[in-house]
């Protein structure tokens, strides 16, 4: 067992209320219940020693290992080949169908022998509250309970188990061709019963439901492009990290996975960005999933409600992220007992950036609310007053600086990407009020956005670089910018736009793969440096495609496909050398590769036609 496989030496399997990555050994090394943003159980990705993991893996000499999906589902197989015998392990969760938040949750792994013999090896180490609640451990034949405070856990096996040092089981099985055996590892409530003993038809039952749950949801994806397995392995991506009993997606089910190894740059994407759910949103609809869209929809349109009758601290209709059920609180701390993967220390739980200023959000927000309530679904009177008073609010509010798009700490700017979606918020809010007929400060908010225009295009401007630029006053480009095709705040082939284009290309990109920005040309309060930033990658392909360099996007699109891993997951961003970097799998990047898929499609479809 490696002490830290790759990041991208993973799969992820979950039951749309949490999630668990499992290794391409056999090894589940994060889970957090009973939801995505609870403390972990196994987090040995964080800190092999202290982190606790849970591995069913083929112990042999020269064993060759292969990792796949069922097709079109959630289910992960891992093939064990070696010169005795081969052996398939399959890992899943049942999928939860209720709206109602669940302390129980499943992990099911199936394990069998498909030629020769092969040995199972089973090791299960529970560090519950990221290792700091101690637990006690009781084996009764063919089943361990591990309980610790305000939790209980269960291993139910036919695998021989006996304990490892007082809080550990472990085990092996030796498997003829044909053979067959199981494993359920389940978190529930602190005074829950041990369940029963799932049996072979159980199991079995259980398994053909889960695929005919994923494989029956992605029917419903009216895709028809070029790339099908790669959007559809992004949509079930997207549907994992969605928490069910609100619609609320997650940035990625991981937290303290470096943007650079060794390196600070180490956060907690366990929460629910306003940004990436509203980007989300025209993804969803391009697919055909308008009850995923909707529920996002909703979702948001609390958010923007609640603050109505309780208003924020300084004012702010929104916060820029919030946890899974809503809950805006999410203090940072440092989880100091662990080493960070491969030493990538300080280890980050909560996120200090929810309290920043990132005045986009709005922008996005209406983004989502204007495709949203285009499903015949017109706000609500109490709906639109919030909607109306957050546009009343950036009304006075957005000619000012604040921390931006990529959440830096290293000062307020005015930064030209938060002007473009300001002006975004105001354009959507104008149509919308139209649309429906509602009162609205009419005169006020196309007044702002005409100035905000004006000002994108004077003060956004660099003369230098014949482009716009990533905060007033600078030289430096930020790839952010490579959304305004889409906003609608410039032509795809306007004359300023395309220069703007090209001068990313030159500073930004390198091999079709795009930076962020440049932290050395513009300080952001952190040290080291970072990776390629796959949201952005899949932007340039978009916003090349839209400019009718068709020929380019494609390259482009098809050379950044390369870099998924061997089950088609992305995690934020791709290091030098290729590796994947960063917590993973990230919907930022799964929802910018549909975007970017179905406007390539259209680009070449319209070549075809002329």
């Amino acid at each position: 067992m490696k002490r830290y496989p790759l990041i991208a030496d993973h799969g992820l399997v979950g039951d749309l209320q949490t999630a668990a990555l499992i290794s391409d050994e056999g090894v589940v090394d994060w889970f957090a219940a009973p939801r995505f943003d609870s403390p972990g159980i196994f987090s040995a990705l964080l800190d092999h020693d202290r982190g606790g993991y849970f591995r069913l893996s083929v112990d042999a000499p020269d064993v060759t290992v292969k990792q796949l999906y069922y097709p079109d589902t959630a289910l992960l197989v891992t093939r064990f080949m070696s010169p005795d015998g081969v052996g398939e392990l399959l890992d899943w969760m049942p999928p939860l169908r209720s709206s109602a938040p669940s302390d129980t949750h499943a992990i099911m792994r199936v394990m069998r022998c498909t030629r020769g013999n092969v040995r199972f090896t089973l090791e299960c180490r529970p560090r519950f509250g990221f290792g700091t609640d101690p637990h006690e451990t009781l084996i009764d034949g063919r089943s361990a309970a591990f309980r610790t405070r305000g939790l209980c856990a269960f291993l139910q096996t036919n695998i021989p188990m006996e304990r490892d040092g007082p809080h550990d089981v472990r085990g092996h099985l030796d498997l003829a061709e044909g053979g067959l055996a199981g494993a359920s590892f389940t978190v529930a409530g602190p005074d829950a019963p041990v369940p029963p003993l799932p049996e072979g038809q159980e199991v079995e039952a259980a398994l053909w439901d889960a695929v005919d749950f994923w494989q029956h949801w992605v029917r419903r994806a009216r895709y028809r492009g070029r790339w099908p397995d790669m959007v559809h392995r992004s949509a079930i991506t997207l549907k994992l990290l969605t928490y069910l009993p609100t619609g609320a997606p997650i940035a990625a089910p991981t937290l303290g996975l470096p943007e650079m190894v060794g390196g600070e740059r180490n956060w907690d994407y366990r929460y629910t960005w306003v940004r990436d759910g509203s980007l989300a949103v025209r993804a969803l609809l391009d697919l055909g999933f308008l009850e995923e869209a909707a529920a996002f929809t909703g979702w948001l349109t609390d958010r923007v409600e609640e603050r109505v009758s309780a208003p924020a601290a300084g004012g702010r209709p929104l916060q820029i992220m919030y946890r899974v059920d809503g809950d805006p609180s999410m203090p940072e701390e440092i989880l100091e007992h662990f080493e960070g993967y491969r030493g990538s220390y300080p280890v980050r739980v909560g996120n200090g950036a929810a309290e920043q200023l990132q005045l986009d959000i709005y922008g996005e927000a209406m983004y989502a609310l204007g495709q949203g309530l285009g499903l015949d679904n017109k706000p609500t009177y109490r709906g639109w007053q919030a909607v109306s008073g957050l546009l009343d609010w950036l009304a006075d509010a957005w000619d000012g600086p604040d921390e931006g798009i990529w959440e830096t700490r290293g000062g307020q700017q005015d930064f030209t990407f938060s002007r473009v979606m300001s002006w975004v918020a105001f354009d959507r809010g104008l149509r919308l009020a139209q649309e429906f007929g509602r009162p609205a400060a009419l005169d006020t908010w196309r007044a702002a956005r005409d100035e905000i225009f004006e000002q994108v295009m004077h003060s956004g401007w660099s003369d230098r670089r014949h482009a716009l630029i990533q905060s007033y006053g600078g030289d430096v480009l930020d790839a952010s910018l490579l959304l305004i095709p889409r906003a609608g705040l410039l032509n795809p082939t306007d004359p300023a736009w395309l220069s703007t284009l090209d001068a990313i290309e030159r500073d930004l990109v390198k091999d079709s793969l795009v930076y962020r920005y440049d932290p050395a040309a513009s300080p952001d309060g952190l040290r080291g440096s970072e990776g390629t930033f796959s949201l952005c990658t899949f932007l340039y392909v978009d916003a090349l495609a839209r400019a009718g360099r068709v020929r380019q996007a494609r390259f482009s699109f098809e050379k950044m496909l390369t870099y998924a891993n061997h089950v088609g997951l992305f995690a934020e961003e791709i290091g030098p050398t290729g590796e994947q970097l960063g917590n993973f799998p990230q919907a930022f990047t799964h929802l910018s590769l549909i975007m970017a898929a179905t406007t390539l499609d259209e680009a070449i479809d319209a070549l075809s036609n002329r």
